[in-house]
């Protein structure tokens, strides 16, 4: 909002003399300016009383304009002006003349004023002008404080070139409220800044030009602070269905106004540069109204622009996926973009060092390069994976694998030292590695291969050694977060039940020790009651104290009854983490050969049972027996 007229104080060094001046003008600002260039002083330094202001209109011709006379209009006749009819008529002029006295500002120390910060401003086409008052101003009451405020705020709207009396009737409500609260209160401060319309007139409508709008770009705002990802540069732009992909808005004409100047504001011609000479194909829905044209998804999938035609789709084929060609591609395992990788070369990277691919399919003939991540719900990988690589999808085929793999279902042809962590593993042949699911199988098991299962281990063939089979029931994290609050709980439960206890032991004692008093003090009552007479106080009161007491013990008997159901509950949930460990299996096809271990780890009790099968030993399955109560063992087993 501008601010129109200064807070400056006169200068009270000032020096020079200047005698009032009366002038008519229509610019009383321009002739401020003139007196103080005339005396060498600064325009801040002047003020002026308004003597007299006079309205005049006219509408012009369209032929001969300059002959049409203006006419003077009556004060008590300004308020007819106010119609939107004929201030919204582009040949309807009006002007103001003052005729003011222009002098040297004095000091303001007798102003009762003077603590009464203000200034006018208006907003951008100056159809409505506010009035602002600054915290920490003061008011105090006097009686010609509604003249004077009035003749304050004709002043600062005639220094800034805007009507009086036309557009301002809201101003006799805004005087009578502030005389109201001074006569009660005698005076005002004003501890936050405030803000009062003082005049509006009719506001023009903004001409609106043609645009297009591509919401599918994704552009963000990068601030000082954003560290920037030069390897996402967006090489397909994934879209949803129902996503608004591209808007047209449509030209719209402005409305006429006229501002509380007085001047006509006419609009412009809206500018057309951009209307749509593109098409769409089926999967785009159009949806057009007056103002726009809407281009919306029909299905899931990526944008794309061919032979002037916009369409969704859903299989990309790329040579390779790196920071020179295209970039990170990070579309979403939702997304419907299935992605086809060509480079096959051994000696390259289909899927470059540092590259991110998030898609819902990708099917990659080559390798994956270091640090690289590969995002999906399927994942084919037929070359091999860096060791600093990492693959995610719920199921995943890959050829060599050193790097890391995350998964429901994951198969792998040749596992090099690298890491698998799934549900359901098969590796053709382990050449070292870690791998964490509920069952896995290997055909081909080598040396330094470390699994650890839930349900079962399966090895077709071994031909190494020092390789380590565990089972598991917590492998998962969400088990063993799950032990761990139940534990927890258990531990509150044990504790609260241990206080609820000793409170019934307590008002059970109380109850026991009070039953004889008890039975003598209700006979008593109810002879009393029998007889007509009035029941002693005491009596009724401990009558009352005695079966609070029993309410008491009645509901902490409850109360335990329930907390050690829940007990009961949550130490049969934990026994059930380990139920099916006497289920699971550690299954060896073929004959043990060097140094091999199997584990079976325990929740409760918090133990892990190690076998060490002998070389050359044709023992198959293995199992968890429990041999006592506290002691268990891993057996050979007989095949189900």
């Amino acid at each position: 909002m501008a601010l129109f007229g200064s807070k400056k104080e006169t200068s009270k060094s000032s020096v020079k003399k200047v005698r009032p001046i009366v002038v008519r003008t229509q610019n009383i600002a321009s002739e401020i300016f003139k007196v103080a260039k005339s005396y060498e002083i600064q325009p801040e330094t002047l003020d002026f009383n308004l003597f007299d202001v006079q309205t005049y209109t006219r509408v012009m011709l369209d032929d001969n304009s300059a002959n049409v006379d203006w006419n003077e209009i009556s004060p008590d006749k300004l308020h007819e002006l106010d119609t939107n009819e004929q201030l919204l008529n582009p040949n309807f002029q009006i002007k103001q003349v003052y005729e003011v006295e222009i002098f040297l500002k004095q000091p303001d120390d007798s102003n009762p004023c003077k603590d009464f910060k203000i200034a006018v401003g208006a907003n951008a086409t100056k159809s409505k002008v506010y009035l602002s008052v600054f915290a920490g101003s003061k008011l105090s009451q006097y009686p010609t404080f509604a003249h004077d405020f009035e003749d304050m705020l004709n002043k600062k709207k005639i220094r800034a070139g805007i009507l009086i009396y036309i557009f301002d009737d809201m101003v006799d409500s805004l005087i009578s409220k502030l005389s109201a609260q001074l006569e009660v209160a005698e005076e005002l401060s004003f501890t936050n800044n405030e803000t009062y319309l003082i005049a509006q007139s009719p506001e023009p409508t903004a001409t609106i030009n043609d645009k297009i709008i591509l919401h599918y770009e994704t552009n963000h705002e990068i601030d000082e602070n954003t560290k920037i990802d030069y390897a996402a540069r967006g090489f397909i732009q994934n879209v949803k269905e129902g996503d608004l992909l591209i808007e047209y808005i449509k030209p719209q004409p402005g409305k006429p106004g006229r501002n509380c100047r007085g001047e006509f504001m006419r609009p412009e011609e809206p500018i057309v540069r951009y209307k749509p000479t593109f098409e769409v194909d089926d999967s785009i829905k159009v949806v057009e109204d007056d103002k726009s044209i809407k281009y919306i998804a029909k299905e899931n999938g990526y944008i794309a622009f061919e032979n002037n035609t916009y369409l969704i789709k859903t299989e990309v084929d790329v040579g390779e996926i790196s920071f020179k060609t295209t970039g990170s591609i990070e579309s979403g395992v939702d997304s419907d973009v299935n992605i086809f990788v060509t480079e096959a070369d051994a000696v390259k990277d289909a899927v470059g060092s540092g590259m991110t691919v998030e898609v819902s399919e990708i099917d990659i003939d080559g390798n994956v390069g270091s640090h690289a991540k590969v995002i999906a719900k399927k994942a084919k990988i037929g070359g091999q994976t860096h060791k600093s690589a990492m693959i995610r999808a719920d199921e995943v085929e890959i050829h060599v694998h050193k790097g890391k793999a995350y998964g429901k279902k994951i198969l792998v042809e040749r596992l090099e030292h690298g890491e698998i962590d799934g549900n359901e593993v098969h590796v053709n042949q382990a050449l070292g590695g870690h791998i964490r699911a509920k069952e896995v199988t290997i055909n081909v098991c080598s040396s330094h291969v470390h699994i650890t299962a839930s349900r079962f281990i399966e090895v077709k063939k071994l031909i190494g050694s020092e390789n380590s089979f565990t089972i598991d029931p917590l492998l998962k994290k969400d088990e063993q977060n799950g032990l761990k609050e139940n534990s927890k709980q258990i531990k509150e439960l044990q504790y609260e039940l241990k206080s609820i206890k000793k409170d019934v032991q307590q008002y059970t004692t109380f109850v026991k020790e009070g039953t004889p008093a008890f039975i003598e003090i209700k006979k008593r009552l109810i002879h009393y009651k029998k007889n007509g007479v009035k029941m002693p106080e005491s009596f009724v009161k401990k009558y009352k104290q005695f079966q609070k007491m029993q309410k008491k013990l009645k509901d902490l008997t409850a109360q335990s009854d329930v907390v050690q159901d829940k007990l009961n509950l949550l130490t049969t949930r934990t026994a059930s983490f380990q139920d099916n460990i006497f289920d699971a299996r550690v299954i060896m096809r073929d004959t043990w050969k060097g140094y091999n271990i199997i584990k079976f780890k325990l929740v409760d009790p918090p133990m892990e049972i190690v076998y060490k099968p002998m070389e050359n030993s044709n023992e198959h399955v293995f199992g968890l027996v429990q041999l006592d109560d506290d002691e268990y063992a891993i057996h050979p087993m007989k095949e189900e």
